[in-house]
C-alpha cells in the first residue's frame, strides 16, 4: 500500500509542479523552507543530546493550540529537547518566535526520502501530532523507528469525516500506528473511533485551545490605545481571520456604522498574507480610508480602517476591541478561532459557517455567550451591540465564563502524554521496533 501511495503522491506533485511554481512566482508560496520539505536538514537544527519530543503544528491556529502544552512539558520533562515543525510560513513564524528558531523547522513532505533525515537525526521518543495530521508514510517510518506518537487536541470536521468513512478500510491499518488518540470532544472522539482508531486508544481530554493564557501584548497594542484616546475615536471594530468574500459584507456594514459614529475604527485582519493586498485595494475601491500596520506612520485612525498586515498580532488586538467579528463564518469556510476575543471579555459577532469549530461556538450558544448571523443581519446586529454597552458588556462576559468553563484539557494531554514516556513504555516500544528492523 505505502509504495502505491507514494507513488501517486510523486505524480501528482510532479503533475502539480506548475502551480507551486505559479504560487511561488505570484505570491512567494512555498518558496520559504522549500529545501526542508525535501528533507534537506537546516543548519540550525542540531543533533539534540537530550531525548527528542517532536511536535508538529500545522499552521498559526495549531501552534497557539500546544503553545501551553510545550512549556508545560518543558517543565515536566526537562531532560527532554522538543522541536516544532509546521507547514505554513505563518506558523514558521510564529513557532520560531515562541519556540526558538533553532528548533523549529519545516515539517517534510510525506515521502521516505523527505521524512527519513528528520528521524535519523532527532530520534524522537515521542512524536506530538496537533489535531489531525494523519500521514501514512510518516507515521509508519515514526513508529518504526521506535518513537510513540500521540495525536493531541484531535478532531474530525464534518468535511473530512465523510472522507474518512470512504476509506476506512485504508486508514485502519495506518491509525493503528498510532499510540494514543487525545480528543477535544466526546463527538470527536466517537468520530475518530468511527474512522478506524482503535476504541482503547481514544480519550475526550478537551480542547487546548481553552487553556491559552493571554500572550505579552506587543508594543502595538499600546501605541493604537494611546492613539484612539487621543483621538477620541471609536467605537473599534476588530474583525479577525476574515476569508474571500467577507470582506465586502463588513466593509459595507463598516460604512453604515459610520453614518452614526464618524470616528469609528475598523480593524481588519485577513486570514492569509496573500490576500492582503486584494483587501486593501478593495478597501480603496469602496473610497474608505485606508491605513495598513506594516507602514502606519502616525496618522488619523478615527473614521479608517486600519488593515492588520501582519502575522502573529491579531490575538492580542482583540483586546482594544467593543465588539469583534471572526471570519471563515460568513463563507462556507468552516470558522476560526472564537476564544481570542473571548479572553478578553469582547462581545463577538459570528456567521453560520462554524463546521471546524462546532463544539466550541455549541458550548457558548448554551452559555448565550455570542451572537451568530447571517449576512443580512450583519449590520443590524453591530448596530445594536455599538448602541447597547451594557448589552455588549453581558455579552462578553459570558464568553469570557464560557471559556473559563471548558478549561482544564492540557493537565489532561500532559497526564496521557506522560504514560507514553515511562520507562515501562519506552521500552516495550523499543522491543517492537527492533522485531521490525
Amino acid at each position: 500500500m505505502y509504495w502505491l501511495y507514494s507513488a501517486l503522491l510523486a505524480i501528482v506533485l510532479l503533475m502539480g509542479s506548475p502551480y507551486w511554481l505559479w504560487q511561488m512566482l505570484r505570491h512567494g508560496k512555498y518558496r520559504r523552507g522549500l529545501g526542508e520539505r525535501l528533507g534537506r536538514l537546516p543548519l540550525r537544527l542540531r543533533r539534540p543530546a537530550a531525548p527528542v519530543i517532536w511536535v508538529h503544528a500545522v499552521s498559526v491556529g495549531e501552534v497557539l493550540a500546544v503553545s501551553r502544552l510545550i512549556e508545560d512539558l518543558k517543565s515536566r520533562f526537562p531532560k527532554h529537547s522538543i522541536v516544532v515543525s509546521t507547514t505554513t510560513d505563518t506558523g514558521q513564524k510564529l513557532a520560531g518566535q515562541r519556540f526558538g528558531e533553532e528548533n523549529v523547522f519545516y515539517f517534510p513532505l510525506d515521502l521516505p526520502f523527505a521524512i527519513q533525515p528528520y528521524l535519523r537525526l532527532l530520534r524522537p521518543r515521542l512524536v506530538i501530532i496537533a489535531e489531525t495530521e494523519f500521514w501514512p508514510n510518516f507515521l509508519r517510518l515514526a513508529h518504526r523507528s521506535g518513537a510513540r506518537i500521540a495525536i493531541v487536541n484531535g478532531r474530525i470536521s464534518d468535511r473530512s469525516l465523510r472522507g474518512y468513512r470512504r476509506y476506512r478500510r485504508v486508514l485502519v491499518p495506518i491509525l493503528s500506528q498510532i499510540d494514543i488518540f487525545l480528543a477535544q470532544s466526546p463527538e470527536d472522539a466517537r468520530r475518530l473511533h468511527e474512522i478506524g482508531a482503535p476504541a482503547e486508544r481514544v480519550e475526550n481530554t478537551g480542547n487546548l485551545k481553552f487553556d491559552l493564557e493571554l500572550p505579552p501584548p506587543p508594543e502595538i497594542v499600546a501605541h493604537l490605545r494611546a492613539t484612539f484616546e487621543s483621538e477620541h475615536a471609536g467605537p473599534i471594530i476588530v474583525c479577525g481571520s476574515t476569508m474571500e468574500g467577507e470582506e465586502p459584507l463588513l466593509l459595507r456594514t463598516f460604512e453604515i456604522v459610520l453614518g452614526r459614529y464618524p470616528k469609528a475604527v475598523m480593524i481588519l485582519a485577513p486570514r492569509h498574507p496573500e490576500r492582503f493586498e486584494p483587501v486593501a485595494q478593495l478597501i480603496q475601491k469602496l473610497r474608505l480610508t485606508l491605513y495598513r500596520r506594516s507602514t502606519k506612520t502616525g496618522e488619523t485612525l478615527a473614521g479608517a480602517v486600519l488593515l492588520l498586515d501582519s502575522v502573529g498580532e491579531l490575538a492580542a488586538i482583540y483586546a482594544l476591541a467593543d465588539i469583534a467579528f471572526v471570519g471563515g463564518s460568513l463563507v462556507p469556510s468552516g470558522g476560526h478561532n472564537i476564544l481570542e476575543p473571548a479572553q478578553y471579555g469582547v462581545a463577538t459577532v459570528i456567521g453560520h459557517h462554524t463546521e471546524n469549530f462546532r463544539d466550541m461556538v455549541e458550548v457558548f450558544q448554551v452559555q448565550k455567550a455570542i451572537r451568530v448571523v447571517g449576512p443580512a443581519e450583519l449590520p443590524l446586529v453591530f448596530m445594536e451591540l455599538l448602541a447597547d454597552s451594557d448589552l455588549r458588556a453581558d455579552l462578553g462576559s459570558r464568553a469570557a465564563g464560557a471559556r473559563r468553563s471548558q478549561m482544564g484539557a492540557t493537565e489532561k494531554t500532559i497526564q496521557a502524554l506522560g504514560k507514553l514516556l515511562s520507562p515501562a513504555q519506552r521500552g516495550a516500544n523499543a522491543k517492537t521496533a527492533t522485531s521490525k528492523e
